[in-house]
C-alpha cells in the first residue's frame, strides 16, 4: 500500500477530534511509528505530528502517561475547534521547547505507545508492529546501551498495557514495521 493511497482514505473520514480526524499510529517501542508518522506526514502536507515523547514519561511510568497532558494541551482545544499551544519536551536535555501553537487541522497524526488505546478519539487506528530483537536493536541504536535494562522493562509494562486494552484488536490497519520504505508500506 502507498502513503497517497492511505492520505486519501483518511480524508474520506468523519473528523472525530473537532474539525479533525484523529490518526493514531500505535505499535511497541522501536516499531517504527515514528518514522511512519512522518512519512504519512510527508504526504498530508500540513498534517501536524503530536508524539509521546513529546512528553515527559520516565522509563518505570504508565505508558499512558502522556495522555492526560496530551489531552489538556492539545486535544481538548483541538476538538473545541481552537487552537492548541504544545511544548515539546526535549528527552536529550530534560527540558521543554518554545510553545508552539498548532491551528486545528483536517487531519492530526498522534503517535506513541497508546495512541490508539480505548480512550483516544481517533478516526482511525494504525498498528505497527516488528520482531522483538529488531525493535531492540533499533532502540539501543537509537538510546544507547546505557538504556538496555530500562527498554526491557518499558517493553514489558507496554505489553501489559497493550494486552490489557485490546489496542492490536481495534486498529483499522496493521503495518509490518521491519518492511516499509518513504513510498509504500506491507500490510498484515
Amino acid at each position: 500500500m502507498t502513503y497517497p493511497a492511505l492520505a486519501a482514505r483518511l480524508l474520506t473520514l468523519p473528523p472525530s477530534c473537532g474539525p479533525a480526524r484523529l490518526v493514531a499510529v500505535d505499535g511497541p517501542s522501536s516499531a517504527g511509528k515514528s518514522t511512519f508518522a512522518d512519512h504519512l506526514a510527508a504526504v498530508l502536507v500540513g498534517a501536524p505530528v503530536i508524539r509521546s515523547d513529546d512528553f515527559h514519561v520516565p522509563w518505570d511510568a504508565d505508558p499512558l502517561t502522556w495522555w492526560r497532558p496530551l489531552r489538556a494541551t492539545v486535544l481538548d482545544p483541538l476538538c473545541a475547534g481552537r487552537p492548541a499551544v504544545l511544548r515539546r519536551y526535549d528527552w536529550r536535555h530534560d527540558t521543554y521547547g518554545p510553545a508552539e501553537e498548532i491551528p486545528p487541522p483536517p487531519v492530526l497524526i498522534v503517535e506513541g505507545v497508546g495512541s490508539a488505546w480505548a480512550g483516544s478519539p481517533a478516526a482511525y487506528r494504525i498498528w505497527l508492529d516488528a520482531p522483538f530483537e529488531l525493535r531492540r536493536a533499533r532502540a539501543l541504536d537509537r538510546d544507547g546501551l546505557q538504556y538496555a535494562d530500562a527498554w526491557e522493562h518499558w517493553a514489558d509494562l507496554e505489553s501489559s498495557l497493550f494486552a490489557k486494552d485490546g489496542t492490536q484488536s481495534r486498529c483499522d490497519l496493521h503495518v509490518d514495521g521491519s518492511a516499509f520504505t518513504q513510498y509504500r508500506f506491507t500490510t498484515r
